[in-house]
């Protein structure tokens, strides 16, 4: 099912490359002073790392209670990945199935781009789905061919206007195992 690809697109340590390209803030206009880059790198780090826990807690958990809608979404998503998500949660519920189990992640933050507009993080993972599974609701029986695994995953957060990071894109790569 798709949500388990959306889930395993998050990224997991260990799995880069170990380099970080971080680009400075463009400087800010008028009398005010700017901030320390490496502060505003820091920050945004953490914002986005945060965002991307945020969203595999909140898809793990609508996908348990087989919620498209659940509004714990919306706080760590936004499109394209949040109609990918809620488009996952809403096949599963069609056949009858649910997302059961734990997922193991161990983010890393590739690159930050703070001059970019909006600005951006790129994280990676190594996702281990082992114990989360994919399984119809009525009996709990595992749905074929949905079996767990560790593999590469990655994902981008972005700067919204309002200042909040979400989660706007993620890819699995299920044929790269970490």
């Amino acid at each position: 099912m798709c949500l388990l690809t959306v889930v395993a697109a998050v990224p997991v340590t260990g799995c880069g490359s170990g380099r970080e390209a971080v680009e400075r803030p463009a400087a800010v206009r008028g009398d005010e002073q700017r901030a320390d880059p490496e502060v505003e790198r820091r920050a945004a780090e953490k914002a986005a790392l945060d965002a991307y826990s945020g969203y595999l807690a909140a898809s793990r958990t609508a996908s348990r209670r087989s919620d498209p809608r659940a509004p714990e979404l919306t706080r760590f998503l936004a499109d394209p990945l949040l109609t990918r998500v809620r488009w996952s949660i809403r096949e599963a519920k069609e056949h009858g199935a649910m997302r059961t189990g734990t997922l193991k992640s161990d983010p890393t933050v590739t690159a930050v781009s703070l001059d970019s507009n909006p600005a951006t993080v790129e994280i990676q993972d190594c996702l281990d789905t082992t114990g989360y599974r994919l399984v119809y609701a009525k009996d709990q029986r595992v749905v074929p061919g949905t079996g767990g695994g560790r593999h590469f995953a990655t994902a981008t957060a972005a700067r919204y206007p309002d200042g909040r990071w979400l989660i706007n894109s993620s890819a699995a790569h299920r044929d790269q195992p970490c």
